[in-house]
């Protein structure tokens, strides 16, 4: 669904914004990057079922390089995970180093944000529920919540 008047969103307390993806730097080398792509939606569906390990919501996007924005409760929850023998990451952190390691036919990064009241600010129009507006709740963005300074005011004051 389209919404079509102006929103803004909010997530009660801290939490952290992870993006994680990987760039397909050789296209041909199909074998090398494809274990890479599908390992990710792996570890999404197991965090889907698993809501007290801290993971709320993510978002993927697929080209040459593929992003994961992902929100989390907190640091300590992403790292835990990350580090959990039991978990879907180790296994493939593993089988990356091991295929890939630095041969340079396929890119991987991340970037970790933590997040907390007056922090962070978003604005969407016209758009479906997404992000952070999907993660935590979306409102109409009224009066001094029409600009970024209003928005990140006012997230002090809640």
């Amino acid at each position: 669904m389209i919404h079509n008047e102006r929103l803004t969103a909010t997530l009660d307390g801290e939490f952290v914004v992870f993006l994680i993806g990987m760039r397909i730097n050789r296209p041909l080398n199909l074998h090398k990057w494809l274990p890479v792509a599908t390992a990710m939606p792996r570890m999404i569906k197991e965090l889907y079922k698993q809501p007290e390990l801290g993971f709320i919501h993510a978002e993927m996007w697929f080209s040459r390089t593929i992003i994961l924005l992902q929100y989390w409760r907190s640091m300590e929850q992403l790292i835990g995970y990350a580090r959990d023998r039991q978990a879907e990451h180790l296994p493939a952190w593993k089988a990356f180093n091991k295929a890939i390691g630095t041969d340079g036919s396929v890119g991987i990064w991340h970037e970790s944000y933590a997040a907390s009241a007056g922090t962070y600010e978003s604005i969407y129009v016209n758009m479906p529920s997404f992000g952070l507006g999907r993660a935590g709740k979306l409102r109409v963005a009224v009066g001094d919540r029409q600009s970024a300074a209003g928005r990140l005011s006012a997230r002090e004051n809640e």
